[in-house]
C-alpha cells in the first residue's frame, strides 16, 4: 500500500477525526505540533499526563525552551533504530494536555477504524517535516524527527542556545 502525499487531504483528515472524535483533538494537535511517530506521540502524550499527576512535569517539559526532553527517559524513546530526542511543543498544549486521561494505542486506532477513517498516522508524520521546511534546515528537521544518533545529538545540539533557536522557528508557524 502506498502512502499519498497529498498534505491537503492529511489536514482536512485531521479536522475530520477532531471534529468526529473530540476526545482525540489534543492528541491530534500534539502530533502536529511535533511530528513524533504514532507510538512516540502517545508514550510521551502519557508521559506528560503522568509526570502533571506526579506533580514532576518539569523533569520532562523545559517550559524555558518550550521543549519535552525526551532523552531522559532512554528505556522509551532512545531504541535501537527509532530516537527521538526533543520535542518543541507550547505551553498552551502542554496545559490543555495535562488536564486529560491518558490515551492508548488501541484505543485510538479502533475508535478511528471504527468510523471508517483510515490510519494516517505517518503522513501526519512527513506533513510536519514538510512544513517545517520553511523555516528550518534539513538536518535541523532530522534531528527534531530523530534522525540522528545519540553521539551526534550530544555532540552537536545538546545545547541550549540551539534548542532555544529551534523553539523560536518550530513555534513561528
Amino acid at each position: 500500500m502506498t502512502r499519498t502525499r497529498e498534505y491537503g487531504d492529511v489536514s482536512k483528515w485531521v479536522s475530520e477525526v477532531k471534529n468526529k472524535f473530540p476526545k482525540l483533538a489534543d492528541f491530534l494537535d500534539f502530533i502536529l505540533a511535533n511530528g513524533l511517530r504514532f507510538k512516540e506521540a502517545v508514550d510521551s502524550y502519557n508521559l506528560i499526563i503522568d509526570s502533571t499527576e506526579k506533580g514532576k512535569l518539569e523533569s520532562y517539559y523545559n517550559s524555558e525552551t518550550e521543549t519535552l526532553e525526551h532523552f531522559r527517559f532512554k528505556q522509551v524513546f532512545l531504541r535501537n533504530t527509532k530516537k527521538v530526542f526533543v520535542s518543541v511543543v507550547p505551553r498552551q498544549l502542554i496545559k490543555r494536555i495535562s488536564k486529560k486521561q491518558k490515551l492508548t494505542i488501541y484505543q485510538i486506532r479502533n475508535s478511528i477504524k471504527r468510523k471508517g477513517f483510515g490510519l494516517r498516522f505517518g503522513e501526519v508524520r512527513d506533513y510536519f517535516a514538510t512544513h517545517m521546511t520553511k523555516f528550518l534546515t534539513q538536518s535541523e528537521i532530522d534531528f527534531l524527527q530523530g534522525r540522528v544518533s545519540a553521539s551526534v545529538f550530544m555532540r552537536n545540539y545538546f545545547n541550549p542556545a540551539l534548542i532555544s533557536d529551534l523553539k523560536f522557528e518550530c513555534l513561528r508557524v
